[in-house]
Formats: C-alpha cells, structure tokens, sequence
C-alpha cells in the first residue's frame, strides 16, 4: 500500500515570494512518513524545499525548526497548537507563513 499523499497550497508573505519566483502561493505535496498516517506540516515543508530550495534557511533553522519570527497556520489555526511540524494536514489543506510581531519562544 502507498503512503498517503495531499496537495498543499502554501500563502507566502510577498517577503518571502521573491525566493519563490515572485510568486505568493506555492502547491507542493506532501507525503506520509509511513503507511496509514497523515501528511504532516514537516512532510509539506520538506516538499516546499524541494520545490524552493531557497525558502528553506528562510523559513525553518539548521535543526528543521520554523524560524521563531514566522508563524505558521494550518487552515487559519496556529500549527503550534496543533502538534507543530507533526501537525496532521487535511486534503487541501491551506498553510499561511506569516511574519510575526515578536519571536516565537
């Protein structure tokens, strides 16, 4: 049996598009680490380097963590409160990167 897959449309703040082709939205898929889980927001990460490998320093530290002055949500909720990188992502699932006021501790 195949690991499951979803698109996954990312919404870039128009900083971060011009490491993207100039572009705000990328879809990108993302696929399960193992046979009957979900994709998650790391599987949808690592595929958004694949497609911009310039996002990635942009985007999440050397240890595969989102940078502290980027805030991620997962279909308008914080993935924070929703398991982080191991957040499960819904088909289509819609994820916005935003700048935030203050760090992220």
């Amino acid at each position: 049996m195949a690991r499951p897959v979803t698109l996954v449309t990312f919404v870039l703040p128009s900083a971060l598009g011009g490491w993207a082709g100039e572009v705000v939205e990328v879809r990108v898929f993302a696929v399960a680490d193992r046979e009957g889980d979900p994709p998650t927001l790391g599987s949808a990460l690592d595929g958004l380097r694949r497609a911009h490998p310039s996002l990635e320093r942009r985007v999440r530290d050397g240890q595969g963590c989102v940078r502290p002055y980027l805030g991620v949500f997962v279909c308008g909720e914080d993935a924070r409160g929703l398991g982080g990188l191991a957040c499960a992502l819904p088909p289509s699932a819609r994820v916005h990167i935003l700048p935030v006021l203050e760090p992220v501790r």
